[in-house]
Order: C-alpha cells, then sequence, then structure tokens
C-alpha cells in the first residue's frame, strides 16, 4: 500500500481540526457525533488545538497519515518538528482574514524545508469572504518569503470545513472532500519504501502513557521497525542500546498495536524511556544520525511553589514540594517546550523554596497550569518574566511580531498604548472599517496586555502574535497605571463595603467571597496600593434615617482566570491556584511585613 505523509498547518482558529475531522468521517475514521481530534479537556472548552496529533486514513487504496498542529504561536515548536517528517502541508488560510502571523511562521518553514504546500483557501461560505482577495495575498506572501517558482506554483482549493465540502473551482458542485483527496493523491509524492535497507526512523513528538512510560512518535526513513527487536539510538549525545517494547501503528483517531512497519510509516513506539526529540532509531550501529531537530528555546520564566496561604490545602489532593516536583518531571516526559530548574538552593533566605519554569509563553504556561488544578494540585506561582540574555555582550531579550485588527475608531487608542510598550510600528493598512496594524514588540511589552486590548477595542479586536527571536534590549517598560486593592481583614465580602470600593477601582471579588488578610480583592485607578476592609458591614442603629436606605448596584466583578490572573499581577504578588479557585495575594501578607521587606529591599 503507498502512504502519502501530510500535515495540515494554519493560524488559530483557520480551521484545521474541523478540516481533519471531516476527511476522517468521510473515510470511515470518526464514526461517532460529537468525536473531534481535539480531545483534551481545555482543547474542546477553548476551541483550540494544544498537542500536534497524528491520524491516518485510507483513500482509494492509499494510507494517508495527517498530523493536525497547533495554530497558536506559543505551541509553534509542536508545528516545525512536524514538519520535518512530513512530505507536503495543506496550508489552511480563512477567505476573511486572509494570511495572519502563524500563517508567515508555518509557511515560511515548510518552504525553507523544500516542502510544496497545498493551499486551501477556507469558510468561504463566510459573508465576507473574500477568496480572490485572500489567494492574491498567499501568492505575495510566497514570493516575500522567498519560495522558489515551483513551490510559488502552488494548486489551490477552496471549502467549507464544517460542511465537509472541497472545491476546484468557486462555483463548482461538491458534495464532500473528494477532490481535496484526489488531489492529494495527485500532487503529494509518495513516501520512500526502501524497505530492505537498514531500519532509520525519527522521533518527532513525545506521548506518554501510564503503563508503558514514554512513547516515541517517529518517521520510518528506511528499512522495517519490528516490534520486539534491538535497536541503537543516536542523538546529541552519542550513542546509546536499546529495545522496542510495543509498536503501534495509527487508525482514525485510535492506535492500533502491530508487529511491524515499513519505510514511509509514520508508528508510535515504545520501550525506551529516555527517549527525546530529534533522535535516531537505528536497525545497526553502522547507521548514519539524520539531522537534528532543533527545539525552539522558551521565552519566559516564572517560580511554581507549594501553596501557604491561609487557605492552603482545603481543596486540593498534592499539596507538597516533591508532588509538585513529580508532576513538573512528568511534564516534562512530553511538554519539550518546558525546562525546569530543580536546583536545591533556589529561595533560601529571601523566601520559600520554589522551581524555575521556563515556557514559550502565558498562554503555555496557564494550560500547564490549568491541566495541573483538575488533578488537583494547588500551588502558587511568581509574576512571569521574559529570559535576558547576554549575546556578544549586547543585552538581548524576546520580541514578537503583532498583528492587530481593530475598528478604525479604535487604531489611536491601541496605537498609543502599544508605542509605550516599546512596540514599533512596521505597517497599517484600512480595508472595510478596519485597521490592520503590524508591529515588532518586545515579548515583556505584551505581558499583561491582552485584557487591556479587549476593553479598549470594545471586543471587537484581533490580536495575534509570534515570536521572531532576540533582539537588543528596549530599555525600560512602564505598563502597570494601577495599584493593588488589599484586603486587610479576614472574613466574607460584603456588597457595603464592595459598593463604596468599586468607584476606586476594579474588583476581583464578588459579595459573599470568602476573604484572607493580604489577598487582593482589586485595582486601583491610581497608581499606588492600598489597604482596605472589604469585611465591613453597614453599621445598624436604632435612629430612624431621614431617608430610606439606598439600594446597592454592585458592578460585575472582574472574575480572576489563570490567564488573567498573570496578565494583572504585580512582582510582590502570587498567584494562587486550586482546583476550584483563582486568588491573587501579596507575598507578605500583613502590612507591616510588606513595609519591612520594602526597607530591606
Amino acid at each position: 500500500m503507498d502512504i502519502r505523509n501530510i500535515a495540515i498547518i494554519a493560524h488559530v482558529d483557520h480551521g484545521k481540526t474541523t478540516l481533519t475531522d471531516a476527511l476522517m468521517k468521510q473515510n470511515g475514521g470518526l464514526q461517532d457525533e460529537g468525536v473531534s481530534m481535539d480531545s483534551n479537556d481545555i482543547e474542546k472548552e477553548r476551541g483550540i488545538t494544544i498537542y500536534s496529533k497524528n491520524t491516518s486514513i485510507t483513500y482509494k487504496g492509499t494510507k494517508i497519515n495527517i498530523v493536525d498542529t497547533p495554530g497558536h504561536a506559543d505551541f509553534g515548536s509542536e508545528v516545525e518538528r512536524v514538519l520535518r517528517a512530513i512530505d507536503s502541508v495543506l496550508l489552511l488560510v480563512d477567505a476573511v482574514e486572509g494570511p495572519m502571523p502563524q500563517t508567515r511562521f508555518v509557511l515560511k518553514k515548510s518552504l525553507e524545508l523544500g516542502l510544496k504546500p497545498i493551499v486551501i483557501i477556507n469558510k468561504i461560505d463566510k459573508p465576507a469572504s473574500d477568496p480572490n482577495r485572500v489567494h492574491d495575498e498567499v501568492l505575495e506572501l510566497f514570493f516575500e518569503l522567498g519560495a522558489t517558482d515551483d513551490q510559488a506554483d502552488f494548486q489551490t482549493m477552496y471549502a467549507i470545513g464544517r460542511e465537509g465540502k472541497a472545491f476546484k473551482k468557486i462555483g463548482d458542485d461538491s458534495k464532500d472532500l473528494s477532490p481535496l483527496l484526489d488531489l492529494i493523491l495527485e500532487k503529494v509524492p509518495v513516501a520512500s519504501r526502501d524497505e530492505d535497507a537498514k531500519m532509520s526512523a525519527q522521533v518527532f513528538n513525545l506521548g506518554y502513557d501510564n503503563f508503558l512510560g514514554r512513547m516515541a512518535v517517529a518517521r520510518i526513513y528506511s528499512g522495517k521497525v519490528v516490534s520486539g527487536s534491538s535497536i541503537f539510538i543516536k542523538g546529541e549525545h552519542g550513542t546509546r542500546s536499546g529495545k522496542i517494547t510495543k509498536l503501534f501503528s495509527f487508525e482514525g483517531i485510535s492506535r492500533k498495536e502491530v508487529t511491524e512497519a515499513t519505510s514511509g510509516d509514520i508508528v508510535m513506539v515504545a520501550g525506551i524511556p529516555d527517549i527525546f526529540i530529534g533522535e535516531t532509531l537505528c536497525g545497526a550501529e553502522d547507521v548514519e544520525a539524520l539531522p537534528h531537530i532543533a527545539i525552539d528555546e522558551p521565552t519566559l520564566s516564572l517560580n511554581f511553589l507549594v501553596n501557604d496561604s491561609p487557605f492552603a490545602g482545603r481543596e486540593g489532593k498534592f499539596v507538597t514540594s516533591r508532588q509538585l516536583k513529580e508532576r513538573l518531571e512528568k511534564e516534562l516526559e512530553i511538554n519539550v517546550g518546558l525546562r525546569v530548574d530543580f536546583s536545591p538552593d533556589q529561595g533560601g533566605k529571601s523566601g520559600p523554596s520554589f522551581f524555575k519554569v521556563y515556557g514559550r509563553g502565558e498562554l503555555h504556561i496557564a494550560v500547564l497550569l490549568e491541566n495541573m488544578r483538575r488533578e488537583g494540585f494547588e500551588m502558587q506561582v511568581s509574576q512571569p518574566e521574559v529570559i535576558v540574555k547576554e549575546e556578544e555582550g549586547v543585552k538581548t531579550e524576546p520580541y514578537e511580531e503583532l498583528v492587530i485588527d481593530v475598528p478604525n475608531e479604535s487604531s489611536g487608542v491601541v496605537i498609543e498604548k502599544i508605542g509605550k510598550r516599546k512596540g514599533i510600528m512596521k505597517d497599517m493598512t484600512e480595508k472595510h472599517g478596519i485597521t490592520r496594524i503590524i508591529f515588532d514588540i518586545p515579548t515583556r511589552g505584551l505581558l499583561g496586555y491582552r485584557g487591556e486590548f479587549i476593553i479598549d477595542t470594545k471586543g471587537e479586536g484581533i490580536m495575534s502574535s509570534r515570536v521572531i527571536g532576540f533582539k537588543e534590549y528596549a530599555g525600560e517598560i512602564k505598563k502597570r497605571e494601577y495599584g493593588s486593592m488589599v484586603s486587610m481583614a479576614p472574613g466574607k465580602a460584603v456588597a457595603f463595603s464592595l459598593g463604596n470600593l468599586q468607584d476606586r477601582g476594579l474588583l476581583y471579588v464578588e459579595h459573599g467571597t470568602e476573604i484572607y488578610e493580604g489577598m487582593v480583592i482589586g485595582n486601583v485607578l491610581k497608581g499606588e496600593d492600598m489597604s482596605v476592609n472589604p469585611t465591613k458591614g453597614k453599621q445598624l442603629t436604632n435612629m430612624r434615617a431621614s431617608g430610606t436606605d439606598e439600594a446597592i448596584f454592585l458592578k460585575p466583578a472582574f472574575i480572576l482566570s489563570i490567564e488573567r490572573g498573570l496578565e494583572v499581577m504585580n512582582g510582590d504578588e502570587y498567584l494562587e491556584i486550586t482546583p476550584n479557585s483563582v486568588r491573587l495575594r501579596k507575598k507578605y501578607l500583613t502590612e507591616l511585613d510588606r513595609i519591612k521587606a520594602q526597607r530591606v529591599s
């Protein structure tokens, strides 16, 4: 059986997973309604792909391996690895939005690897769709990224992913995705079938099984992989021996145990507990290792600590430093974009011991924290900080390309705020009442801005970014123009007090919320912190009031999520995360301790 290996790549929310699901449904890979490639609970809730996934379908006697990739920039390292293991890509572009930052990133990587994409302009049924304009923009992007003449001569398909329909031309009649599948058979090269050569396969992704441990997803380049066989593993740190205990092939959304697999196929291998991305599995010691796959470096860091707040241990099952360490070690098995420093001497006299965690962005870290809280963990984290490097004597920091689509009337305030955060405008265009602005901005300047952006654009703006590398340090960025509203007493928040406080800033708590001393209950519009007593009720007397009591109208509270908390927290605060709660608190709970800490610093 011939094999074709493809990946579906696109910007976030352009329809990759929907199209993959439709391809599987048409070919019997998905039998049940409501089942999707996005199987993780957080993926379902957010409507985004976080982890790349493998599937396969059979069409006209050909096995087509499909890799569904994440579209969000924080998970871009997943995409880059996948592209090394496949022979062509389906580049999805929204028929309204056109090419976006992640479109540029994934296309650039594809072109550099010599792949010839098939372009699919998706969502052509949208009222505001303009497929012809988008096609021209994609072509322009190809030339801008240095595509060869052959790559620029790409084939274009049009699709309505949610209806499972593909068209060669706009206006064609089509009932399913057969035109796209026929094009894949026609244009995607057959995977090499050098079955008689010595075995070589390269790992491009990792998985984890509670019984089998760490598992490797690998592309077989030559020979056969046989279950139970002894092999050699070659990587950056030399050669070692190992044994394949289990071998799996992909079928639909599940994996199927097999005894052997041939060159050209994509398989999952168990039995090598220390396997890592980019390493080569060899059938003999004299087989040369394949070129190493680089992994994107983290861009920010934060500290993970044991929860020691007054409410610690109320909700969580896992609350100790040892349990936290074991969970982070487990995460490192599969989350290759993550780094953790387990050095025992961190913290010390300056504060409680912690584990320093390095990630690719706020969303990357937030997803990890959300997974941990759902498993029953309690913890505290510090404010995220960008990673600053010294390169040839020059202080550098990560920069991102930021693309913003906003209504024309909101563009002024957005440009002003991003300018204050050291963003440099590169381009600005206006179409149909929407302004698209492109900036280069330090990652440090973006931290904490997304919440403000939603408010400034009344929820109508679209903001996306991608890391473009390290550049010279931009200097001081003053982002926080407000202080924290800190509770000076424990108890339950009372509507009477909250009603008086809500005019001073934005509240994070509601009436009846349980509070402890040192907990941050909101922000203050003025720049300095303010100690308040949200538990104080109205003093009752037996004296008749001159008028009737006024009703208290509370504005809806800004309830903290993990991402919101990471955005609004200050350097002297911790974000407390438990299975049912997210709270913001000062590192030092009493006002006296905070004053002492300021004097010492």
